[in-house]
């Protein structure tokens, strides 16, 4: 789970300064505020990550990518080559990380990983890009264990010196060379095992590393329309896919799983969840996913509707609950330990819905699944006012503790803009509201009720018209 996350000199980011990420964690702004650039970050990380080339230090994305950012010069703050991408993380690991140093067989174990890298342009040749610099620091307990990082020779665009903190490298005899460039953004390369006695363990961090980011899965906002009849030949996919495309298929791969909503609460089929989520949003009454034919690896997906006895298929219905099913599906899909990165979950959805959103969301993060805590992270880009306001409610309502919620607004009225926390405190309370954060509704109640006295004032003498 990610526990704080800064990012500078990218996109429209200065500096967002310390993020502090929660179990629900939430963005909020304007149109073109910088918002989505946050999420769009992690996912060119995941995607560098998951790329087959060892090489390049980001991969902006292709055809088929969540994110396509372009070139450096177009991702980089304020288009200058000369400002340097730099960025921070902190997470903590599922399972802790431990290891030996064979010359003085001191032990070291850590639960929390701190990363740093920064990024540019190589100065000979401004479209190459290189990584200037990685840091680990391991944590046990908030305590620091050690440090380790490599850093480019100013001279020299693919050499690197290894330092490190706490912990003393010892060299293997022969000549003193340098190891070559990092791998992608995060990781040591060979040579620096090869150049060590003692070495070895950097290789977990690669690894750690890796793992963190197959724990990130996207939702876009823009979720794909309703099937009359779905396919599944059996395969169990990895997401319900950037535009809710398998979600269908991630129900049927499901089945089998029970899901608790609690501790206290018995674990019910993964079906029979989502359906019961539907029904409390207000949105159907009961739901199901239906063979076509033992024949035939088609399936179709029968909806009845409050206040009807029909059963119909799935585009028959409003279209909001093709666009919020993806979302109730991957929340609860995604395996024990998924940070899941979502944009407008509540797209399309009515104000009561929206609210009852912000429900489900509380009881994602505290199911449980074969009797363990699923721990799953939301990151979630929204515009909803319900959405925020349900969980103030609940918050004050003791229902969800205010440190498991982090809120932040992307301030554009700032130069360059910040990103600022909303300060809730324990009763559920804003204390720093922006003006104008969901537009000026006490401005238009007072305007309406001017508008309104200037009209009786005006028709006061004319009998015929009805004020």
């Amino acid at each position: 789970m990610l526990k704080q996350l800064r990012i500078q000199n990218f996109k429209g980011w200065k500096d967002t300064g310390a993020i502090r990420m929660a179990p629900i964690s939430l963005f909020f702004g304007a149109n073109s505020s910088g918002k989505s650039s946050i999420g769009q970050f992690l996912m060119m990380l995941k995607q560098t990550v998951e790329s087959p080339d060892r090489k390049a230090v980001f991969y902006p994305g292709g055809k088929n990518s969540a994110v396509q950012l372009g070139s450096y010069q177009e991702m980089v703050f304020h288009r200058d080559p000369e400002n340097k991408i730099t960025f921070d993380y902190r997470w903590s690991l599922s399972e802790v990380l431990k290891f030996k140093d064979p010359v003085t067989e001191q032990p070291y174990s850590g639960d929390n990983l701190c990363f740093h890298a920064e990024a540019g342009v190589d100065d000979k040749n401004q479209r190459t890009m290189v990584l200037d610099q990685l840091k680990y620091e391991l944590f046990r307990e908030d305590a620091f264990q050690l440090s380790i990082g490599m850093e480019r020779k100013s001279d020299a665009k693919s050499e690197y010196k290894v330092d490190a903190t706490n912990y003393t490298l010892k060299r293997k005899p022969g000549r003193v060379w340098y190891p070559g460039a990092p791998v992608r953004f995060y990781g040591f390369p060979d040579e620096v095992v090869a150049y060590h006695q003692n070495a070895d363990f950097v290789q977990a961090l690669n690894l750690r590393h890796e793992k963190l980011y197959r724990s990130l899965c996207y939702l876009g906002p823009l979720r794909t329309k309703a099937e009359r009849l779905y396919s599944w030949t059996g395969m169990e996919p990895e997401s319900v896919g950037y535009a809710g495309e398998t979600t269908v298929a991630a129900i049927l791969a499901a089945r089998n799983r029970r899901i608790s909503l609690g501790c206290k609460r018995p674990g019910k089929p993964f079906e029979e969840i989502i359906a019961l989520k539907l029904k409390q949003m207000g949105l159907i009454e009961e739901f199901k996913v239906n063979p076509i034919s033992e024949q035939r690896q088609e399936y179709e997906v029968k909806v009845r509707t409050r206040g009807s006895q029909d059963w119909v298929d799935l585009p028959d219905v409003g279209f909001g609950i093709s666009q919020v099913l993806p979302v109730l599906v991957q929340c609860f899909y995604a395996p024990t330990g998924s940070i899941i990165l979502m944009e407008q979950p509540e797209i399309h959805l009515h104000p009561n819905a929206q609210s009852a959103l912000a429900d489900v969301m509380i009881d994602v993060i505290n199911s449980r699944e074969e009797g363990a805590a699923r721990d799953i992270q939301l990151i979630i880009e929204t515009h909803s006012e319900h959405f925020l306001r349900r969980l103030q409610r609940r918050i004050a309502e003791d229902k969800i503790p205010q440190e498991k919620v982090s809120a932040y607004f992307a301030n554009i009225t700032n130069t360059p803009a910040t990103l600022d926390p909303l300060q809730i405190d324990i009763l559920g309370n804003i204390k720093n509201w922006p003006e104008n954060f969901f537009g000026d509704e006490m401005g238009d109640i007072t305007e309406q009720a001017k508008a309104a006295m200037k009209k009786r004032m005006k028709n006061r003498d004319r009998p015929e018209v009805s004020v």
